[in-house]
């Protein structure tokens, strides 16, 4: 085939069904890169899970063609597959992203012992070759520093990813978006667009992150006694702002929780966070220094129940406590799956009796994504001939394609996919392609595993009704019925030793039925009635479900 006529397909591995977890490859011929690879953090329903990773099959299928992988910025929804897939290369591909965000990453990979990886650092305008691709970064501004969006040239034609980003003409580092690469990009054609749609419901603009400052400033200059502050660890401007503002009240500023400590101490080092270390001190100190002097940086936006802020809610933080005369302010939004969390602790706070302010009591957070009027600017400079809505979930995307549409894409170049589908794009035009292996792995403890639906399945039952165990002894030679015993836990009435004792009745009684009936030969016949005789006795008296374990042992 020509190589003119080869197509490059562009397959979306993760980041269309939710918040997290984006990884797309973009395919052409014996050529291939990745644009982000991120986690997501499960939800209710998937118990004892600690994160989802997307199924990346497809490009270790294809390990030969990978070229390199770009990253666009440092979130854990788009940095935090890294490790994971990095264990299950053969080889060392390059990584290249900013230095900020390789800074971050190299954490991780420290956590799980990779050791030397393919860090590359690139910055606005870099431009990279990797095989047929052309890779050229432009800074955008998002919720973390030094992120980029991404222009894609290849001989089939151009691809733009704005990754992460809203229009912030006021940004904390005064690094704005590039508009000019923007409006160049789009002066020489853009084929497909690839763009951010988390808030594509929302109308109007984004405000910047620098409005946020004057009221963190209002709050932590007028409270009364301690400050502390809940936040992204990753958002090193919002970062900024709270140890700027604490400065100048003339606050100390403490640091805790893992992750917080870990992103500080990167982002001062690289230069990216400001502050003398005069001005801040450790958790074991804060006992020497009067409580108005006092501002702690925390993680626990998001109601994580290990979280520093969860701990000093319950009183089990280790170094710190909050009291009635202390301030607390949640300066982030929750993400989806997380708003019950969130509450559990503002009300755990709540009965603390502390002063607290969110989103809803004053301007301590705003959104690093772009709204709608932002969004319809990105599709007016780029003027794509296709667009593909990204990043989000599935009322975000198809709001996103209606605000397509309103800019003039016509309806059949706008495509909505989903995880696995693909594109091709040959000739400035884009069809759908054939779609490949997706779905999703689990990170269960120091397990990466293909996502079990029955795994899953009995851990909510053990967490709805619990677990009955049932240990029947039959007598190898005259095969007797023995010994039976019956023990519950989390069952309703499991202290009811009348039931228990009644259960142990019905399981002796349906086993020698069984073995009158020659049953007895066949253990798996006993098990089978032992769990119908117990589920059937359990539903009438408690109307509960129960897993239940029937052990048949012979002696």
């Amino acid at each position: 085939m020509p190589k003119k006529d080869i197509a490059l397909k562009i397959i979306p591995l993760g980041g269309l069904d939710g918040i997290g977890k984006n990884m797309t490859a973009f395919e052409y011929g014996d050529d291939m890169i990745l644009v982000d690879a991120g986690l997501m953090f499960p939800d209710e329903g998937q118990p004892g899970i600690d994160l989802i990773l997307p199924d990346y099959t497809y490009v270790l299928e294809n390990e030969d063609k990978l070229r390199g992988i770009i990253i666009t910025h440092g979130h854990e929804d788009h940095t935090g597959a890294l490790p994971y897939l990095l264990q299950d290369l053969t080889r060392k591909v390059p990584i290249y992203s900013s230095k900020l965000t390789l800074g971050i990453i190299q954490g991780k990979f420290d956590e799980h012992g990779i050791k030397n990886p393919k860090t590359r650092e690139v910055s606005d305008g870099s431009t990279i070759t990797l095989g047929a691709f052309n890779v050229t970064f432009f800074s955008m501004t998002h919720s973390i520093p030094a992120a980029f969006g991404v222009f894609i040239s290849t001989p089939a034609g151009t691809v733009m990813h704005t990754g992460d980003f809203k229009f912030d003409q006021t940004p904390i580092d005064g690094r704005r978006p590039n508009f000019q690469a923007i409006n160049k990009f789009g002066s020489q054609g853009v084929d497909l667009l690839l763009s951010d749609s988390t808030n594509a419901c929302r109308p109007g603009f984004t405000p910047s992150e620098a409005a946020v400052g004057r009221d963190l400033r209002h709050v932590i200059k007028n409270a009364p006694g301690r400050v502390f502050v809940a936040a992204f660890s990753s958002h090193i401007h919002r970062l900024q702002q709270i140890c700027d503002a604490s400065v100048a009240v003339g606050r100390k500023v403490v640091v805790t929780g893992r992750s917080m400590v870990t992103n500080t101490k990167v982002a001062r080092d690289l230069g990216y966070l400001r502050i003398d270390d005069e001005d801040i001190i450790d958790a074991y100190d804060v006992d020497r220094i009067p409580d108005e002097k006092i501002v702690v940086l925390c993680t626990g936006s998001q109601g994580e129940p290990l979280s520093a802020l969860a701990r000093m809610a319950t009183g089990e933080h280790k170094s710190l406590s909050i009291h009635e005369t202390d301030t607390v302010i949640i300066s982030a939004t929750p993400i989806p799956g997380n708003e019950k969390s969130v509450q559990a602790i503002i009300n755990s706070l709540s009965k603390i009796g502390c002063e607290i302010y969110d989103k809803s009591k004053g301007l301590v957070h705003v959104s690093g994504h772009a709204s709608a009027e932002e969004l319809k600017l990105m599709l007016a400079m780029a003027k794509p001939r296709n667009f593909m809505p990204v990043h989000g979930e599935a009322q975000h995307l198809r709001a996103h394609a209606e605000l397509a549409r309103q800019m003039g894409v016509p309806e059949n170049r706008i495509f909505i996919l989903d995880n696995g589908d693909s594109l091709e794009l040959s000739k400035h035009k884009v069809r759908r392609g054939r779609a490949v292996e997706s779905g999703v792995v689990y990170v269960d403890g120091g397990t990466v595993t293909e996502a079990n639906p029955v795994v899953l399945r009995d851990r909510q039952k053990l967490a709805q009704d619990g677990v009955v165990t049932c240990t029947v002894v039959i007598s190898k030679r005259s095969r007797s019925v023995g010994a039976v015993e019956v023990s519950s836990r989390g069952v309703s009435s499991s202290t009811d030793e009348l039931l228990l004792e009644e259960a142990a009745g019905l399981v002796r009684s349906q086993v020698e039925r069984l073995a009158s009936q020659g049953g007895a030969t066949n253990i798996d016949v006993l098990r089978r009635g032992v769990r119908n005789a117990l589920s059937n006795q359990l539903w009438n008296k408690t109307h509960t479900r129960p897993m239940i374990i029937p052990v048949v042992m012979e002696v």
